[in-house]
């Protein structure tokens, strides 16, 4: 988390393509707790406002600028809450109102590799639920 000394963010990132899109994935748990500091903090990560991104994980364009942000679901038809982030590259700004179906189907491994869901032996399905949206999506995945 917050460094005092220094003052940066240490975050574990994964950086991943979901489809076409390049995305960040991150465990919420990983984050402020104060939702109001997510802006400051994935805008920093990301390297906005910044038409190159120069400075942070972004890519300069709109599909290499999301993140999905991942927890245990506390939901009894969910495994995992999935909130997605579109970060602007040349405004300082983050939105949670869409969605990206190509990030989405990246939910399901990140789960997988980060402890969230247990693999099965033959087939593993994930069960998302997407807080922006209120939708339910299963996965099926490796």
């Amino acid at each position: 988390m917050l460094n005092k000394e220094t003052g940066l963010f240490h975050i574990p990132v994964t950086i991943m393509r979901g489809g076409t899109s390049k995305g960040v994935y991150i465990l919420e748990s990983d984050l402020p707790d104060d939702r109001e500091k997510w802006d400051d903090v994935l805008l920093r990560m990301m390297g906005s406002p910044d038409k190159n991104q120069i400075d942070g994980l972004g890519g300069g364009q709109s599909v290499t600028s999301k993140v999905a942000i991942v927890s245990p679901s506390h939901r009894p038809d969910a495994d995992v809450d999935y909130t997605f982030a579109q970060v602007s590259v040349d405004k300082p700004i983050v939105s949670y109102k869409g969605n990206c179906g190509n990030i989405s189907s990246g939910i399901g491994p990140f789960a997988i590799e980060k402890g969230l869901i247990k693999a099965q032996n033959d087939k593993t399905s994930v069960r998302i639920y997407n807080t922006t949206l209120q939708l339910h999506n299963e996965q099926p995945c490796c």
